[in-house]
C-alpha cells in the first residue's frame, strides 16, 4: 500500500497570486473573518516574521515597510480553486480523499513510477490552475504527511518526496520533531518531551506495551503508522457531520432584533442546505448569540436555547423558523451583540412523520431541490425574504479581491498596450 498526500503551498496567498501576477516576489497575507488576524502568508511575508494568528493592527508597521499586499478572505474564490485543484487530481490517481480546502490523500497502491507520477501530478496542477502543490508518499497516511513537509521544505525535492525503503524512513523519522506529527497534539507531544522523546524516532524506540498503557488509540495509531504499519484506510466519501455549526462574527454591533433576525435566518438556511447535500434531517437545533466580551466597559449578555423540531426536516423554511422562535426567547434588548450562531443537532438519515403534520412534505422537498439547483454551488440567488440584504450584519471585508471564477462580473480583465 502507498498513499500520497498532496498539499497546496499557501493555499489563500497563491489563490490570489493566480489572478494578479504583480503579486508574484511581494509578500502575501490573508486575514481571517472581519479582518481580525492572519490566517494565510506567503513564504515572503514568513521571512518577513509575520506570525499566524498575528492581529491585522500588529503588523500595520510591517505592512508599510515592506509594502505587504493584504487580503480579506475570499472564501468563495478559495472554494472554487480548491474545486478545480481537486479535478486535476482525480483525473491522475485511482482514488482520492478530500481531506481539506487545499488537502487530499491519494492512494497510489499498484503505481509503478511514483516519481513520475507525483512529477507529473506538482506540474499539471500548477499549469491547470497556478497553484503551486506539494506531493508526499509513503506506505502510509501518517508518513505521507511527514514527506510532505519535507517535500514542501527542500528545493532539491522538487516539491515530490518519496519514503519508500527503510533506510528513508528511519532518515525521516530522526529529522522530525514530535510536535510535528500528525495525531500527535500539543498536550501530548509537552508529555513526550518530558520523557525525553524529541523526536519521531524516539517515539518509535518506545515499547508497543507502554504506548498503549499512557496514550489513546489515536496515539497508539500513530505509533503504529510511524513504524511503516498502515492503520489509517482511505475514505471514499466523508463520513456525514453529526452536528453542523453557523456562525460569525458582525462587521459592526447589533442591537435591534430584525437585523440579528437577518443573521440568524441566513445562518439557519445555510444549516439546511448543507444537511441537504449529506441527506440529512434535523431533530433539534440551537441558538446562541452574545455580547463583545472583549469590551469590558459595555454591559454582557450569553445565552442560548435548543428547539426541537416538531418533525425531523432540512427544509430551509422550517429551520429558520424555528432557529427564530428561538431567538425570540433569548434576544434581550439594552445589549450590543457581536456574535450569532445556529448549530444543527440531532442528526438523522431518516425522518419519521408526525401524525398532525399537515405540511406536504413531498412538495416541500421538490421546492428544496429547485432552489439547491438554482442557488447552485457560490450564489445565493434564490432565498427567505427574512434574511434581508445584510448590509448591516455582515462581515468587514475591506480587503476583498474578486470572485474572478464564480462572477461573470468579476473575471480577470487584461489591459493590452
Amino acid at each position: 500500500m502507498m498513499f500520497g498526500l498532496m498539499d497546496c503551498n499557501n493555499f489563500y496567498a497563491s489563490c490570489e497570486r493566480v489572478f494578479n501576477p504583480d503579486l508574484n516576489g511581494r509578500p502575501v497575507v490573508v486575514l481571517s473573518n472581519n479582518d481580525g488576524c492572519v490566517i494565510a502568508r506567503s513564504n515572503e511575508a514568513k521571512a518577513l516574521g509575520i506570525k499566524m494568528g498575528a492581529p491585522a493592527y500588529q503588523i500595520k508597521e510591517l505592512v508599510s515597510t515592506h509594502n505587504v499586499a493584504v487580503f480579506s478572505s475570499n472564501y468563495t474564490l478559495y472554494g472554487d480553486m480548491s474545486g478545480r485543484v481537486m479535478t486535476i487530481l482525480a483525473e491522475q490517481v485511482p482514488e482520492i480523499e478530500v481531506y481539506s480546502i487545499d488537502e487530499a490523500f491519494v492512494n497510489l497502491s499498484g503505481i509503478k513510477s511514483l516519481q513520475k507520477l507525483g512529477t507529473s501530478i506538482v506540474n499539471k496542477i500548477a499549469k491547470g490552475t497556478g497553484i503551486p502543490v506539494s506531493l508526499g508518499i509513503a506506505s502510509t497516511k501518517t508518513l505521507a504527511k511527514m514527506a510532505n513537509k519535507f517535500a514542501k521544505k527542500y528545493p532539491a525535492y522538487k516539491r515530490v518526496c518519496i519514503i519508500d525503503t527503510e533506510e528513508k524512513r528511519i532518515k525521516a523519522l530522526k529529522l522530525f520533531q514530535i510536535g510535528d506529527v500528525w495525531g500527535i497534539g500539543r498536550r501530548l507531544a509537552s508529555k513526550l518531551e518530558k520523557q525525553g522523546i524529541e523526536t519521531a524516532y524516539d517515539f518509535t524506540q518506545l515499547s508497543g506495551s507502554w504506548v498503549r498503557k499512557n496514550m489513546s488509540v489515536v496515539g497508539e495509531r500513530t505509533w503504529k503508522e510511524l513504524q511503516g504499519e498502515s492503520c489509517i484506510d482511505m475514505e471514499d466519501i466523508a463520513p456525514a457531520k453529526k452536528q453542523i455549526c453557523m456562525s460569525r462574527s458582525f462587521g459592526k454591533m447589533i442591537t435591534d432584533f430584525d437585523t440579528l433576525s437577518e443573521a440568524v435566518s441566513t445562518y439557519a438556511s445555510t444549516c439546511a442546505s448543507k444537511l441537504r447535500e449529506q441527506r440529512s434531517y434535523a431533530a433539534s437545533l440551537m441558538v446562541f448569540i452574545h455580547t463583545n466580551n472583549f469590551r469590558e466597559e459595555l454591559p454582557q449578555y450569553w445565552k442560548n436555547i435548543v428547539v426541537k423540531l416538531p418533525v425531523p426536516t432540512a427544509d430551509t423554511a422550517e429551520i429558520a423558523k424555528y432557529a427564530l422562535v428561538g431567538l425570540k426567547s433569548i434576544f434581550m434588548e439594552g445589549y450590543r451583540y457581536k456574535k450569532a450562531g445556529v448549530i444543527i443537532m440531532e442528526i438523522t438519515e431518516g425522518a419519521q412523520l408526525s401524525l398532525f403534520d399537515n405540511i406536504d412534505r413531498k412538495k416541500r422537498d421538490r421546492l428544496m431541490e429547485a432552489i439547491d439547483e438554482i442557488n447552485g454551488e457560490h450564489s445565493n440567488k434564490v432565498k427567505l425574504a427574512v434574511q434581508g440584504t445584510g448590509r448591516e450584519w455582515r462581515l468587514k471585508q475591506e480587503l476583498l479581491s474578486k470572485h474572478y471564477t464564480t462572477d461573470i462580473n468579476e473575471i480577470m480583465t487584461i489591459n493590452c498596450k
